[in-house]
């Protein structure tokens, strides 16, 4: 009986633990917010503090929201965040690729809001997956007003209605 027990523990064991690791989340990068102004007001008066307020809000309500849904763990991009500012992370060539690999993410998820005017704005967010670099999936929400809670509603419905979205949104 303890020979069947041992040999069990032996075989069983290392089963467990790779189906432990098939369970767990995927690891996953996400980026702060970009702001692309092709506005007349941008082109004239510059960026405006209120609208660096809110891609931090929506950066942050996305992180939360991913990492309360319990499908993600969620990597802090502190010690990357320096350098993907620096970078424009939609068009330098897979950086953001490269640095949450640093992280070490599974996945990558990177924004921006467009501003055309104070009227319309779009709100876009691509996934990535890290270790093949291709583009998972990607989502926009066109909106109206350049308030706080148009930018929130805007996040909320792509965190809700495209990301977390089971037949829509990352592959968890």
């Amino acid at each position: 009986m303890r020979r069947l027990l041992a040999f069990a523990l032996t075989v069983l064991t290392p089963l467990l633990g790779f189906a432990q690791a098939l369970a767990a989340p995927p690891k996953l990068a996400v980026f702060d917010f970009e702001l692309v102004d092709t506005s007349l007001q941008g082109e004239v008066y510059g960026t405006r503090p209120a609208e660096q307020e809110r891609l931090q809000r929506v950066t942050d309500l996305l992180r939360a929201g991913l990492k309360d849904s319990g499908k993600f763990d969620v990597l802090d991009v502190a010690p990357v965040r320096d350098a993907a500012h620096a970078a424009n992370l939609q068009a330098c060539g897979g950086c953001d690729q490269a640095l949450a690999d640093k992280l070490g993410a599974d996945l990558v998820v990177t924004g921006m809001v467009q501003k055309v005017s104070e009227l319309i704005l779009s709100m876009k967010i691509w996934v990535r997956d890290v270790h093949t670099g291709k583009i998972i999936t990607q989502m926009n929400a066109d909106f109206r007003g350049n308030t706080d809670e148009s930018w929130t509603r805007a996040a909320n419905y792509l965190l809700r209605n495209r990301l977390l979205a089971p037949d829509y949104g990352v592959p968890h």
